[in-house]
């Protein structure tokens, strides 16, 4: 079995508007890694690939996030089929295009769509009440957070439709007894979301367990706060922060086994 996980660079043989979003989501695949994010192998992160094609970017099943690469990931179609990939026999798994696929076809504006199954998040995931405005991170979401119920591993295309329908407008969403989802227009954009949903399912986790009565804004605060905080409020959202995420990993891979994610 062809079960490598050194990759040969395709740098050459895509354009370079193509190579510029590997590179970014090989990037964006290490940092969910980083920021303890990760469950195994599974999951996906997914980018739009720019031209006409509709086609996207997505890992292979059964490498680590840590181990992805941009000249590793897949390119498929809406439909899941499979355009190009490495020769390998790792494959692409199903449940990535049903969910992912769903989204980039109904939502152009989406360039980049991240799922993730952490211990917060399923939490979260759990509870009846969803997601609480109980710091100035959360609130972020109020008002803007879609909730989707959970119908078992995601494999039915028939569920597309309500995943869609269930996300809305919004650039996050949490899968009831599943997980956690963000979108957004750029890559930057959906990590920075993805980062800060995680961070307020952790910080709401350790509040409930302390057992003590819950302080919330008022509702006038929690709207005007929630807008504040929306993409292009104020400025783009994550683009600030990504050179600095990049810098990061490169001081990591100083001292790391893997190979870099840019090749």
């Amino acid at each position: 079995m062809n079960y490598q996980t050194q990759f040969r660079s395709i740098r050459d043989q895509v354009s370079p508007g193509e190579w510029r979003v590997r590179v970014d989501l090989a990037a964006c695949y290490r940092l969910v890694d980083y920021y303890g994010m990760t469950d195994l192998t599974y999951n996906h992160i997914t980018a739009r690939v720019p031209g006409a094609e509709h086609h996207i970017l997505i890992n292979l099943y059964g490498l680590l996030y840590k181990e992805i690469t941009a000249s590793s990931l897949a390119k498929i179609d809406l439909d899941g089929e499979t355009v190009w990939k490495p020769d390998t026999d790792y494959y692409v798994n199903r449940a990535g295009y049903v969910i992912h696929g769903a989204i980039h076809r109904a939502r152009p504006d989406v360039t980049c769509v991240l799922h993730t199954h952490t211990r917060a998040g399923m939490a979260v995931a759990a509870m009846k009440c969803g997601l609480l405005p109980l710091n100035q991170t959360a609130i972020r979401f109020e008002g803007h957070i879609g909730y989707h119920d959970y119908e078992g591993p995601a494999i039915d295309l028939t569920e597309r439709e309500r995943l869609v329908r269930d996300l809305g407008p919004h650039d996050a969403m949490i899968l009831r007894n599943h997980g956690l989802l963000t979108c957004g227009a750029t890559i930057q954009q959906a990590f920075n979301t993805m980062y800060q949903l995680e961070l307020s399912c952790r910080a709401q986790v350790d509040v409930m367990a302390a057992r003590t009565e819950l302080v919330l804004p008022p509702r006038e605060i929690l709207e005007k706060t929630a807008h504040l905080y929306q993409p292009g409020t104020r400025r783009p959202y994550g683009v600030l922060e990504w050179p600095a995420m990049l810098r990061l990993l490169e001081a990591e891979q100083k001292n790391s086994q893997f190979p870099p994610y840019w090749e």
